[in-house]
């Protein structure tokens, strides 16, 4: 191994790219006012990071983990017998809506529980040391899905399952999950909210989706304050902002809960490209954002964190992110340039703006405050 490398695990399977979305407009089934075009949530995106990630000189440097079906066993620590029965029912049914834009084809529960199981073999191959670390390029996302709902393209909640599953089979206690899709990480603080030992952030574009949820003011239950934050960034927060918040919020609040282990739902529509965010991040950040987390994972965890892709819609685009976390991972040159790069950098307001910090700063005194009421 390179100096500085690291194991890296790698998670995929082609038949994650046969969950049917269906013929919506972007975000709307088709109907008489609506042509029928591509879901936004289609599997471009991720066919194309699976490729962009085979020609490029890391191919040969990641570990290949293959997925397979979680069990309803697994499921169950989770989600309701209910929600299971619905998702097979529509499937059984030949697919169709299941709930909150989210459309499923015949086989999409069966892909789903590939997609989960798979961040379980991740979980257990990073804690087991057989990796270091590992990235799941799963679909369908996850991060939104909660006990009993399918919502925001999510059916079953992959990384929620992985946290789980890492402290009931593998017995560990502290857990971070860290948040920086463009969309509110409501999955993971709606399962952990009431959890001391379950640290849950969020960076997310303010008020996106879901709507009204993902507030600075959401610190956790009434028996774990202080184990949520949300970090609701303005719309056209490029680099500096996402820098700002990592520097003064992530990182300190990962040093001082001192984590075993780190959860990332890694979603890529924070991106300048992307069609469903309105933010102005490159590659390099979200290079820099994994670095942090790797850094802190040395530091407090053995370097064992859990990468579960979410969401990220420029089929262009998200390719040339993922790899740079890849990049991030592996300690290693992909030999691949971002040919977006000078092009996204050069966006005017791409430094930390006075807005931008005032929303930093209100959730840094919500926490102080709440530090101090203790």
């Amino acid at each position: 191994m390179a100096k500085g490398s690291k194991r890296t695990g790698w998670v995929y399977s082609e038949i994650f790219n046969w969950h049917d979305t269906g013929r919506y407009n972007m975000l709307w089934a088709p109907s008489l006012s609506v042509q029928p075009g591509q879901h936004v949530e289609n599997e471009e995106t991720k066919r194309r990071f699976y490729n962009l990630l085979e020609v490029s000189q890391l191919a040969e440097h990641v570990t290949r983990i293959r997925p397979r079906p979680a069990t309803d066993k697994e499921l169950l620590r989770f989600h309701t017998p209910a929600h299971l029965a619905h998702l097979q029912q529509v499937c059984d049914a030949g697919g169709g809506e299941a709930g909150g834009k989210t459309h499923v084809g015949a086989a999409s529960f069966d892909i789903a529980r590939l997609a989960a199981g798979g961040v379980l073999e991740a979980v257990d191959a990073v804690i087991e040391g057989r990796v270091d670390n590992a990235y799941v390029l799963c679909r369908p996302p996850g991060h939104h899905a909660e006990a009993e709902l399918v919502t925001g393209f999510c059916l079953l909640a992959n990384g929620v399952l992985g946290v789980k599953h890492a402290r009931e089979v593998h017995g560990l206690k502290r857990i971070a999950v860290v948040d920086w899709d463009v969309h509110h990480g409501n999955g993971a603080e709606t399962a952990f909210l009431d959890d001391p030992d379950v640290l849950t952030i969020s960076l997310h574009q303010d008020n996106l989706f879901p709507p009204d949820r993902g507030g600075f003011e959401v610190v956790g239950g009434s028996c774990a304050q202080g184990s949520n934050i949300n970090v609701p960034l303005p719309p056209g927060s490029g680099s500096g902002a996402y820098r700002a918040a990592f520097d003064q919020i992530v990182v300190p609040a990962l040093e001082q809960f001192a984590p075993e282990m780190i959860f990332v739902a890694s979603g890529f529509d924070a991106a300048a490209m992307d069609p469903l965010g309105h933010m102005m991040l490159s590659s390099e950040d979200f290079h820099y954002m994994a670095e942090c987390l790797l850094k802190v994972a040395d530091q407090f965890c053995a370097g064992r964190i859990v990468m579960t892709h979410e969401g990220g819609y420029s089929a262009g685009y998200v390719p040339y992110c993922g790899l740079a976390v890849i990049e991030a991972m592996t300690g290693r040159n992909a030999g691949i340039e971002d040919p977006f790069r000078d092009y996204i950098v050069n966006y005017g307001a791409q430094d930390l703006q006075p807005h931008q910090q005032a929303a930093i700063d209100a959730v840094l005194l919500t926490h102080q405050l709440k530090q101090a009421a203790e």
